[in-house]
């Protein structure tokens, strides 16, 4: 057994590591400046309390993108340094952001050890390899991000630290093969163990749904299904549950080899960047030689976040929750018993308010970040939520989970298609997407992000909003010299959250200007980038006549995105005529 001691490096405060949303974010060459992971990490363990570190077992893994190997024996040598007594490992490091909340909540070691926290490491749908960017964040015990008391801690910390600990004489661990390597320190032994990254995972998802109903669907010869991993840590998943458990065919995976660097590509989940996706399912700009298949879903580089599509046909994200939401009891196993309750994000649309009114469930309102919701289902207040960012997950973790929503459709459609599964036309995406409008209205949806814009234009734009609300009247004026059909703002403010599980308060949560006719105009900067200040804009138009909800939603859209523009000045304040993705 290899022995250890350990140093106490002396360090200084690096400016700049506030974790934002979720987590820290910054460019490759910003993380491999000396002493910078490091920081990070004896910041955390500083915030964190002593048995959730002495003596504790510790998940450590990520998406796979560049860095992240050597990120994690770097972690390693801190945790035995620091105390902890064992660090689990996916293999190869690779673990899914929501497989690392399973793993938290789910894996009891050989030894009956469980975990109590994880660093992550990614920088979800943001573009990978030596040039991009690179993330850590903090889960704690409960599988979910660390709440903004340990974030705050973690910051306050980085900028008083002075030294860190890091084990000296300590090999790097074969991260590739399934196994337990130990050493002796000063506190004892420190096992390093690395497993299957998949195996918690799948058990977790065959408790969830039923399995053999979607293999019906799919051996359906009618049915025809395809799924892109991007090139992200979903692909170590995709063929185990999809093609080994599922029974699709191996040519439906698009981009299921995990790469350091996503193949090149940005692996976000959307209609600009997963090109190859919307190609084959006919929603290209040149229609596809083939016939598109039936239903298409893509993942991000973490996987938690999910794009679903039909054949020509995109399911927003604000719908998807709210339609999964509407089938959960009767099409997913795990919610037979009834829905806590529902919840989605400030931005996203009001699709799922409709549902939980029509269903008389507990509906909440929360801040952009995962973290809000993992208090209210902690609480059982939750079942259902999701984000308008292509997030959507219940609460069998505390994370958002692509791979879960992907199957929570499927197990829509073979609810929906079990008299015809073997002949005859099957219901499809559209077609059930259509009927939730039908039933429930229709909320027209949009975002225009601004990515990569000058911090400090970008907060005087968000000033200038929020001073342009102390007066209706000039809103309104402004918004009917735009277009005089469009109705009045009844209501401004930028929001504010308090939790009702811990009573802790959220301000400055985002900008939001609310319409008589139901329309919402949202602003916010976003938490998630590398560098620069990304600024989202949200608009959204409720339509109830049934008549008048298969419009197109960019015609629809098209008088409240040239009143967004103009109220916010967005081109006078940025220099751009454009924003980067419209999603």
């Amino acid at each position: 057994m290899v022995m250890f001691k350990v140093s106490r490096v002396q360090t200084a405060p690096i400016d700049g590591q506030k974790p934002g949303t979720s987590g820290l974010r910054k460019k490759v060459k910003v993380f491999v400046q000396p002493h910078y992971l490091e920081n990070f990490v004896q910041s955390t363990f500083y915030a964190l309390s002593a048995e959730k570190v002495q003596g504790a077992t510790l998940v450590v893994s990520g998406d796979g993108r560049y860095y992240s190997k050597d990120a994690i024996q770097i972690i390693i040598k801190m945790a035995a340094a620091n105390g902890v007594r064992r660090i689990w490992v996916g293999q190869n490091g690779l673990l899914s952001t929501p497989a690392v909340s399973a793993v938290i909540r789910e894996r009891v070691g050989h030894d009956g050890s469980k975990a109590t926290g994880a660093f992550i490491l990614t920088a979800s749908h943001n573009p990978g390899g030596p040039h991009e960017d690179f993330g850590i964040k903090y889960n704690m015990e409960n599988g979910g991000p660390a709440p903004e008391a340990i974030t705050d801690k973690i910051y306050e910390n980085t900028k008083t630290i002075k030294e860190y600990l890091i084990a000296e004489e300590f090999p790097d661990v074969d991260i590739a093969a399934i196994g337990v390597t130990s050493f002796m320190g000063p506190d004892g032994q420190f096992d390093v163990e690395v497993f299957d990254s998949a195996s918690d995972y799948v058990k977790l998802m065959k408790s969830i749904f039923d399995f053999q109903a979607i293999r019906n669907l799919l051996s359906s010869p009618n049915f025809t299904f395809c799924y892109d991993a991007l090139h992200g840590v979903a692909g170590a998943y995709a063929n185990r549950i999809f093609v080994e458990e599922l029974g699709a065919q191996e040519s439906s995976l698009l981009n299921c080899t995990p790469k350091e660097d996503f193949g090149g590509g940005h692996p976000d989940p959307n209609l600009t960047y997963a090109k190859e996706l919307v190609a084959r399912m006919g929603l290209g700009k040149s229609s596809p030689q083939d016939e598109p298949p039936e239903f298409g879903a893509a993942a991000d580089g973490d996987a938690d976040r999910n794009m679903i599509l039909g054949k020509r046909f995109f399911v927003t994200p604000s719908d998807s929750v709210a339609i999964i939401a509407a089938n959960a009891v009767e099409a997913i196993p795990y919610f037979s018993g009834g829905l806590k309750g529902v919840a989605r994000s400030m931005p996203t649309s009001a699709a799922l308010d409709v549902v939980a009114e029509h269903l008389n469930l507990k509906f909440f309102e929360v801040p952009t970040g995962w973290k809000f919701f993992g208090n209210l289902m902690d609480a059982e207040l939750c079942s259902v939520c999701g984000e308008e960012s292509f997030g959507t997950g219940s609460d069998h973790i505390r994370e958002k989970d692509g791979i879960w929503a992907v199957l929570a459709w499927l197990s829509i459609l073979a609810h929906k298609n079990k008299e015809n599964i073997h002949g005859g036309k099957l219901v499809s995406v559209e077609d059930i997407v259509r009927h939730h409008w039908a039933t429930y209205g229709r909320h027209y949806y949009t975002r225009y992000d601004y990515e990569n814009v000058d911090s400090g234009a970008a907060k005087e734009l968000m000033a200038y909003l929020v001073q342009l609300q102390s007066s209706l009247a000039e809103v309104n004026e402004i918004v009917k010299g735009v277009h005089s059909d469009v109705s009045n703002v009844v209501h401004a403010d930028e929001f504010e959250y308090k939790d009702p599980v811990d009573g802790s308060i959220s301000k400055h949560q985002g900008i939001r200007y609310l319409f008589e006719d139901g329309s919402r105009l949202v602003f916010r900067l976003s938490g998630t980038g590398s560098e620069g200040a990304t600024i989202r804009l949200y608009i959204e138009q409720y339509e109830k006549d049934p008549s008048k909800t298969g419009r197109d939603s960019q015609e629809a859209l098209a008088p409240l995105v040239d009143v967004a523009l103009k109220l916010s000045k967005m081109e006078e304040f940025t220099g751009r005529s454009a924003p980067t993705v419209i999603t």
